[in-house]
C-alpha cells in the first residue's frame, strides 16, 4: 500500500469519522509515513444496512480515511465520496458499495483494501483495528442495555443515566497489522472524533491498549471541539483525554493533549446550542498541566454544505491545516 508515502517519522491515527479524515488530511501534506487505524464498531446509516444485507465488515469509516490519504484525481475522491439520494440506493455512497463489494470479491476487507490504495492511490495505509464483526455494547447504570453503535449515538439520555459497561461482541481479536503499526510507530494520534462511537470502540479490542501503553511512540491526544447533547454534557478538555485512558487502563497514556484556544463565532455557537456547547479547558491559566497544549485549530472558512447534509455541527470544525501545523511542531520538539 502507499508506495508514494515519504518513509521518515511513522505516524499512527486512531480514530474513525470526519476527526480523522481532518488529520489525515492535513498531515498528507507532509513527508511522514501516515497509517489510519480504524474502528469497525461503525453500523448506522449505509454502512449499517450494508452489514445488515450482506454481512461486510463497515465501510464508512475506511472510506474517509482512505480519500482522505488519496493522490487520485479530484473526480475520483468525489466518486468514492458521492451519495445518492434517491431510489433504492438512497443514502448509500458509492465508495461503501465498492467497499463491500470488492470485500466480497476477494474474501476479504484486508484484501480488497490493497486493491483500493493503488486504484486511489493512497499515500500511507488504511488498517481496520480488527477483521472481527462486532457490535458495541453499552450498558447503563440504571440497567438498560444500547446495542450497536448507531443507537449509542442517537441515545440521548448517556450523560443522565451514565455508562456501566462499554464492549464489542463478540469478542474481537486484534488485526495484526494495526498492533504491528503501533509498535512501530514514532507518534500515535488518537481523535479528535465521537469519544464513545469513533475514539473509544478501538481500545476496546483486547492487545491494543497493551500496545499502545508498550509503545515508545509519542503519544498525542487531541480534543473535540465541540460536546455532543446527552452524551459529554459539560465535559472539559481533560474529561475526554481521561475517558479515553480510563478505557486503556493508566491514566498518564498521552504525552500531549491538544487543544482548540479559539472561541466559534457566538451565532454559530447559538445556532446549534441544541446539538452540544464548545468545549472549554476548565482550569484556570496557573493550573494549566504540562501535558496540556493549546493552539488555534478552528477552521475559519466555513464549507459549503449541500441542504440535504444534516451534519449541522460540520460548520464548527478543526483546519486540517492548523491540526496538521500544530502537530508538526510537537513531533519536531
Amino acid at each position: 500500500m502507499g508506495t508514494n508515502a515519504t518513509t521518515s517519522k511513522k505516524i499512527v491515527v486512531i480514530g474513525g469519522g470526519t476527526g480523522t479524515f481532518t488529520v489525515l488530511s492535513g498531515l498528507k501534506t507532509y513527508p511522514l509515513h501516515l497509517t489510519a487505524i480504524v474502528t469497525m464498531a461503525d453500523d448506522g446509516g449505509s454502512t449499517g444496512r450494508l452489514r445488515d444485507e450482506f454481512g461486510v465488515l463497515p465501510p464508512g469509516d475506511i472510506r474517509q480515511c482512505l480519500v482522505a490519504l488519496s493522490d487520485a484525481p479530484l473526480v475520483l475522491r468525489k466518486l468514492f465520496n458521492h451519495r445518492f439520494d434517491k431510489g433504492e440506493l438512497s443514502g448509500h455512497s458509492f465508495g461503501n458499495i465498492f467497499i463491500s463489494t470488492l470485500e466480497q470479491v476477494t474474501g476479504s476487507l484486508d484484501k480488497s483494501l490493497d486493491v483500493i490504495a493503488d486504484i486511489l492511490n493512497i499515500r500511507g495505509r488504511v488498517i481496520p483495528v480488527t477483521l472481527s464483526k462486532v457490535r458495541l455494547m453499552t450498558e447503563l447504570k440504571n440497567g438498560k442495555v444500547l446495542e450497536g453503535e448507531s443507537v449509542l449515538s442517537n441515545y440521548q439520555l448517556l450523560s443522565r443515566f451514565g455508562i456501566k459497561k462499554i464492549y464489542l461482541t463478540p469478542k474481537a481479536k486484534a488485526n495484526p497489522k494495526a498492533l504491528q503499526a503501533i509498535k512501530d510507530a514514532d507518534v500515535i494520534i488518537v481523535g479528535p472524533g465521537n469519544l464513545y462511537g469513533s475514539l473509544i470502540p478501538n481500545f476496546l479490542v483486547p492487545g491494543v491498549p497493551a500496545a499502545l501503553m508498550r509503545s515508545r511512540a509519542k503519544k498525542i491526544f487531541i480534543t473535540n471541539l465541540m460536546n455532543k447533547h446527552g452524551h459529554t454534557d459539560d465535559f472539559v478538555v481533560g474529561d475526554y483525554v481521561r475517558a479515553v485512558e480510563d478505557i486503556i487502563g493508566r491514566d498518564d497514556v498521552f504525552d500531549v493533549v491538544l487543544y482548540n484556544t479559539t472561541k466559534p463565532p457566538s451565532s454559530l455557537v447559538e445556532r446549534y446550542a441544541d446539538e452540544g456547547e464548545p468545549v472549554s479547558l476548565g482550569v484556570s491559566a496557573k493550573n494549566i498541566p504540562a501535558r496540556f497544549v493549546g493552539a488555534d485549530l478552528l477552521a475559519k472558512r466555513l464549507p459549503t454544505l449541500p441542504k440535504k447534509d444534516l451534519l449541522r455541527r460540520t460548520l464548527i470544525r478543526h483546519d486540517g491545516k492548523k491540526l496538521a501545523k500544530a502537530i508538526m511542531k510537537l513531533i519536531n520538539e
